[in-house]
This record gives C-alpha cells, structure tokens and sequence, in this order.
C-alpha cells in the first residue's frame, strides 16, 4: 500500500482512539479495557501467522516481536482488569 494511505490510517486511528478514551466515563474503563484484550488476541494471532510463515529472519523477528508486545499487553490488561473487578467486589 501507500506510504500515505497507511500513515493517513495510523493518524486517524490515534486520533480516534484519544478521543474515545478520554470521553469514556471511569466505570466504563473495565468492559473497553476487555474489548482492547479481545483487539490483542487479534494480533496476537497475526503475529504468529506472521512468524510462521517462514518468509525470512527479519519477518520472522518482527513476528516474534510482535507477539511479545502483544502478549504484554493481553497478560497486563487481564491483571488490571482483574484488581478492578476486585474493586467492585463486596467484603464480608
């Protein structure tokens, strides 16, 4: 694709996803943060695609690099996913 076309993408895509997060009030911050997990699950698959398809060393280490990232990011958003239900969570 076009340079252009894939950063006019990019650009809009972070200037989206600023302007949802912050308007989505406090108690609506647990479902998006399952639903940007679900979004991880995504790519973490992409990325093994990616990384399977044995088309070089460098697409290789991008992959592997990628499913890192990602899975970075899906173990931490179940940990605070998870102490913020805890929050909610009555004691007694």
């Amino acid at each position: 694709m076009d340079f252009m076309l894939l950063l006019t993408v990019f650009v809009l895509a972070v200037f989206l996803g600023f302007e949802i997060i912050t308007k989505v009030p406090p108690t609506l911050h647990t479902p998006l943060m399952s639903g940007s997990n679900a979004i991880s699950g995504i790519t973490v698959v992409g990325a093994l695609v990616a990384a399977g398809t044995g088309e070089g060393f460098w697409v290789k280490l991008i992959g592997f690099v990628a499913i890192v990232l990602a899975m970075t990011n899906v173990v931490g958003g179940f940990l605070v996913s998870h102490r913020m239900l805890m929050m909610f969570r009555r004691k007694g």
